[in-house]
């Protein structure tokens, strides 16, 4: 039986994974073992453990706090990083890493983005992800970085959703709150449910990048009023409650896609956007 030590093991995506695969032995690696903030306690915690796998996913995803604090998100995202790296070379374990479409934010010309496709951030937590990957393709040789666009899923027992798509449309019209959506952006949003199931594929994955993400082609405010006529939103409440935000990135739309075909290659499933949608709201009781 393999074990996988799981950093930032309470998230949403490292549970999931958890809670489908429960024939793996899992070392949970969070906050209360070490603060990443802080290397050297991640070092020592490290010293303690034996593992044949690390899927981390621990990170400060949060965008303003990492704009707010370059220097504390260099120590969480990219000094931390390293020294899982150097583990992972003392146990002769592969690194399983979790990239993000914002390694892409940068781009003038359009997605989807292959892999090869060289990377551009203008955000620190993407600059972070980015300087991450060189990290770890210069140094390891058995790896996975997998790049990931916005998740989506809703919360279940053990399971807590990150803020995600669905649960902004929900929250708007459950509240009543009407809610901007941004115009001037297409991005690929994707069941968390996919890479959790297929996980156990995706780790026998040969060593490289690999782009997990269903394809997209609407803005992100197509996307939300999507949503809501599927959860049988008048149109009159869609038009009240759902708004465009065409302010933000006036100055050069943002494309950050991801093209799925090589992971798909591997007989690793992704779907469209809409099929996603339509796959949660029935698997957590909102439509038949």
């Amino acid at each position: 039986m393999k074990t996988i030590l799981v950093t930032g093991s309470n998230g949403y995506l490292a549970s999931f994974v958890m809670k489908e695969h429960p024939e793996f032995n899992y070392i949970k690696m969070t906050r209360k073992d070490a603060d990443f903030s802080n290397p050297d306690q991640v070092e020592a915690f490290l010293k303690t453990v034996q593992f044949d796998v690390c899927f981390h996913t621990a990170a400060n995803a949060t965008t303003a706090l990492c704009e707010e604090n370059p220097e504390l998100a260099h120590k969480i995202n990219d000094e931390s990083t390293q020294k899982i790296i150097d583990a992972c070379k003392q146990n002769n374990a592969r690194l399983i890493f979790s990239g993000t479409e914002q390694s892409f934010n940068g781009k003038e010309n359009r997605g989807p983005f292959k892999e090869d496709e060289p990377l551009k951030a203008v955000t620190v937590y993407g600059q972070n992800k980015l300087e991450c990957e060189q990290l770890i393709q210069s140094q390891l040789d058995d790896y996975l970085i997998l790049r990931y666009s916005w998740q989506m899923g809703l919360s279940q027992p053990g399971l807590k959703a990150s803020p995600n798509i669905i649960k902004n449309v929900m929250d708007a019209l459950i509240k009543g709150c009407p809610t901007k959506f941004t115009v001037n952006e297409k991005r690929c949003l994707t069941y968390a449910k996919h890479i959790a199931s297929q996980f156990d594929k995706i780790m026998k994955l040969p060593t490289g990048v690999y782009h997990c993400a269903s394809s997209n082609s609407l803005s992100t405010y197509e996307s939300a009023k999507y949503i809501a006529k599927k959860l049988n939103c008048s149109q009159e409440t869609i038009d009240k409650i759902i708004l465009p935000n065409n302010d933000r990135y006036t100055d050069r739309f943002r494309d950050y896609r991801l093209d799925n075909t090589k992971i798909q290659s591997y007989g690793i499933v992704f779907g469209t956007f809409e099929e996603d949608v339509d796959a949660i709201l029935k698997d957590y009781g909102w439509c038949k």
